[in-house]
């Protein structure tokens, strides 16, 4: 749980830059990769990541302007729309929540939640399904970015 709002921003701004290094490893030839068919896709997980924080600042009263139905035709515009999405998260954070109100607690999904576990567990699920890209990366035959550490494809 998150304490100080500029805790928040510096973990966001260094897991969202990992996550675009995974998703610019992305090519439009194998986006369709998933770990079995009618599974979550590389391009289905780069969109839900891109939209989910919609879901997490709804729930503690911010809104970001992003139409999470609309999937782009392109990985380039996930990655430019994400991009934006990531900016307006800080921005929108950093510009309307105290770090009094992290620790103001909200009902998400019936459940009592302080403000500042919901931008732990958004990090929290980015990361999850980060991992998840970057063995279907693995399966697709692409190069897979060292995010939290070195990779095969990245040595020390």
């Amino acid at each position: 749980m998150y304490r100080k709002v500029e805790d928040f921003i510096n973990d966001w701004e260094h897991n969202s830059t990992g996550t675009i290094s995974i998703f610019e490893a992305i090519t439009e030839e194998k986006k369709q990769q998933a770990i079995v068919e009618d599974h979550n896709t590389l391009e289905w997980l780069s969109w839900h990541l891109t939209t989910a924080p919609v879901f997490f600042l709804g729930q503690i009263g911010l809104s970001l302007n992003l139409n999470p139905t609309n999937t782009p035709a392109t990985i380039d515009e996930i990655i430019s729309t994400y991009k934006t999405m990531k900016e307006n998260v800080s921005k929108d954070v950093g510009e309307k929540i105290s770090d009094e109100e992290l620790v103001n607690t909200i009902d998400m999904l019936g459940q009592a939640t302080a403000v500042g576990a919901v931008l732990r567990m958004m990090i929290d699920h980015q990361t999850h399904h980060r991992a998840q890209m970057q063995v279907l990366l693995r399966q697709a035959g692409l190069p897979v970015p060292g995010v939290m550490g070195p990779t095969k494809e990245v040595s020390r």
